[in-house]
């Protein structure tokens, strides 16, 4: 295939009308295929049903080691067993860490939430008296953090994304700013893009010295433990509340993490590890909130995974399921734009989505392409702050919820939408 950008008008005009008849094909044969979101598949969840057989009515101990009973009230920061467990995920002290909940989203927005109407350790007032609170957005990003910001009213800052995180220049450029109250991360395969944050950006967001003395850093490591190839290259990123903790800035750092896409999505475990003032504070919290979190659940966790080693035995059955989906999304690419000239993309480590960055201006119209052919991919604009992608050109594929019988399909419409998208932006 010869570049797009180099093709002649009459080049591009066969070209054109090749890849109609291409989407007139596709489009006849009324599928319906979604590459959207980031969910694990039936064949991933079946991996955790065991899980379900090993707290019952015949279980004879009912006692974390603790001595709580774990069917009954109480424990708000999570069973002794179930913290550690976190704790050996997130590299964090066991004594540092609060499990609850069932998702790190769930996690965010009640920090959040919690900053807004009450305050945090070494602020003065709550959230919501700063009239023009800010949070700071890498991007591209996922759209749901996006979201809970801008539904708390702040003004959503995009800090652009560089190949090893966030341009922290720009961040520490920012913070300057005391209205500047946060900001949301997702260091390790990251969504969309899968990157993973260098030991120096790690290292230079431990060293923050924000102008808002109750800045947060919101870490949500929610890919802590999807690595794609467990016998290959795998990232590995350094413990930032640790790391945050030699500085004297613990009370900056809430890491996040949750088994929403290690066991099952709506009934799994969410943790935070953060500074001991910072712990504290949200025990306090949890106790109007909360009697106790669902402890029988957080055993069953405990029982099946044991260790770390455990879930990372489990994560490489997954990587199994899941990695050659992501193969042929990668190979269907190639074949298709390679030599096109009009996209690029990345190939993740670890993750659940893989970035398609397209010629600028043509990512709504490839979406709009995609669904009258009966195929689904998140809303262009959907990776930056309030929707507005300022290329129009990033879109995420996400392959691990599709059959993979689907993918190739899939794919080929994609790529044929992203051709056709891109011949009329070059007005033929």
């Amino acid at each position: 295939m010869k570049n797009y950008l180099e093709m002649t008008a009459k080049e591009l005009a066969n070209e054109k009308e090749i890849l109609e008849k291409r989407y007139a094909e596709k489009k006849s044969l009324g599928l319906k295929l979604d590459i959207s979101r980031g969910k694990p598949c039936s064949e991933q969840l079946a991996l955790s049903l065991p899980m379900l057989d090993l707290v019952n009515s015949k279980t004879e101990n009912f006692k974390c080691e603790n001595g709580f009973d774990i069917r009954n009230y109480g424990v708000v920061d999570g069973i002794p067993e179930c913290r550690r467990l976190f704790g050996e995920i997130l590299d964090a002290p066991m004594e540092n860490v609060i499990v609850t909940g069932n998702s790190s989203l769930n996690l965010f927005y009640d920090l959040v939430a919690h900053a807004m109407c009450h305050g945090l350790p070494g602020g003065s007032a709550p959230w919501c008296e700063c009239k023009n609170r800010k949070l700071l957005c890498p991007a591209p990003g996922y759209d749901r953090h996006f979201a809970v910001g801008e539904l708390f009213g702040f003004e959503l800052i995009t800090v652009n994304m560089n190949p090893d995180g966030p341009d922290m220049d720009a961040v520490e450029e920012l913070i300057k700013d005391e209205s500047v109250k946060g900001i949301i991360c997702v260091p390790k395969y990251s969504n969309p893009q899968g990157i993973s944050y260098s030991a120096k950006v790690v290292e230079r967001f431990a060293k923050l010295s924000p102008a808002a003395a109750d800045f947060r850093i919101f870490w949500d490591n929610a890919y802590a433990v999807h690595h794609l190839d467990f016998d290959g290259d795998m990232d590995e990123i350094p413990s930032l509340l640790r790391l945050a903790e030699e500085n004297g800035r613990g009370d900056m750092v809430y890491m996040l993490g949750s088994t929403s896409k290690i066991t099952f999505p709506t009934a799994g475990l969410a943790a935070v590890a953060s500074s001991a003032a910072n712990t504290a504070d949200l025990k306090r919290m949890l106790s109007f909130q909360n009697i106790g979190p669902d402890k029988i659940n957080q055993m069953r966790h405990v029982l099946f995974f044991k260790n770390a080693e455990g879930v990372l035995a489990h994560m490489k059955k997954q990587a199994e399921i899941v990695r050659p989906k992501f193969n042929t999304v990668l190979g269907v690419l190639k074949e298709e734009l390679a030599e096109s000239g009009i996209a690029k993309w990345n190939t993740p480590k670890g993750g659940y989505f893989v970035s398609a960055e397209l010629m600028p201006g043509t990512a709504k119209r490839t979406v709009a392409l995609c669904k009258e052919a009966g195929l689904v991919l998140t809303g262009a604009g959907a990776v930056y702050p309030y929707g507005k992608d300022p290329e129009d050109s990033i879109l995420r594929i996400a392959p691990t919820f599709a059959p993979a019988v689907d993918l190739p399909a899939a794919m080929e419409i994609f790529c044929i939408s992203a051709k056709l998208a891109a011949i009329e932006k070059l007005d033929v």
